[in-house]
């Protein structure tokens, strides 16, 4: 048994994704659904998946819980909704009497394009994340390498709501140094209250650093950090694709995490997931 703690769908007869500008992600710019996920999926283990938002835009959350609804493989789902909105309370129990409701596990913000590297902080930002914890859900945290003091600072704010770190925060594998984000990831794991997705780093390397002895430098980082019972892999599907197949992405997570030992990787694999998104 897998999990992939991290993936998406879309359509664009349904909703434009409007991230996905230029050149670089043209190969996105077409429909991506469940149907396509499961072959991939299942030649590489994985047998439960969380499903994760894409877009700031209500909508978007009620379809993706009609999916889990009807579909086994989508065994939680990371939606979004307005954190500052005044009732964000009572939107989180209207979410979860929908359709599907009961696969919503978490929230997330598109934090990296926020301008303000504080946002998390925000006094209606702060009161959105006290709904969530008290919704029993986790945040997860979208964000850029200078975005992660703020992560520390409303981690240790907000004692009784998990954080998961997507992407490992989003190393500058490509274009400089691991510090300050090797730093701030350690003070972020230093939280009981964190954990953080092995996900996303081979988009985030330049093509020649795609290799698994060019990305376990921060592989090993975040391990080291946060331990294999707060780290979990998630494929960043079909975002990955511009770089890597399903099982390449796999085959990379399998490499980058052979000095653990069985009980271990069962836990990046399928147990820290399982346990964090109570799926």
């Amino acid at each position: 048994m897998r999990v992939d703690a991290h993936h998406h769908v879309w359509d664009l007869a349904v909703r434009d994704q409007d991230w996905i500008t230029g050149p670089e992600l043209q190969p996105l710019r077409r429909d991506f659904g469940i149907p396509d996920l499961e072959p991939e999926a299942a030649a590489a283990g994985v047998d439960r998946t969380v499903l994760v938002q894409t877009v700031t835009v209500a909508e978007e959350t009620p379809e993706l819980l009609r999916l889990a609804e009807w579909n086994p493989l989508v065994a939680g789902v990371v939606g979004w909704t307005d954190l500052t909105r005044p009732d964000v309370a009572d939107e989180l129990t209207r979410l979860r009497e929908l359709p599907g409701g009961h696969r919503l596990k978490g929230i997330r913000h598109q934090v990296q394009g926020e301008s303000d590297p504080g946002w998390l902080l925000r006094p209606d930002v702060r009161r959105g994340l006290a709904a969530v914890a008290e919704a029993g859900l986790v945040y997860d945290l979208v964000v850029l390498p200078h975005q992660l003091p703020a992560c520390v600072r409303a981690a240790a704010g907000h004692p009784g709501l998990t954080f998961v770190l997507d992407h490992l925060g989003k190393p500058p594998i490509a274009s400089g140094p691991p510090e300050p984000w090797a730093g701030a990831v350690r003070a972020l794991a230093a939280l009981p209250n964190t954990a953080c997705k092995l996900s996303g780093l081979v988009t985030e390397a330049d093509p020649a650093l795609r290799t698994p002895d060019d990305l376990r430098p921060y592989a090993d980082t975040a391990l080291a950090a946060f331990g294999p019972g707060r780290t979990m892999f998630g494929s960043d599907w079909p975002v990955c694709t511009l770089a890597a197949t399903y099982g390449e992405v796999m085959h990379i997570a399998e490499e980058l995490t052979t000095g653990l030992s069985p009980g271990e990787r069962e836990a990046v694999f399928a147990g820290t997931a399982t346990r964090v998104y109570g799926l």
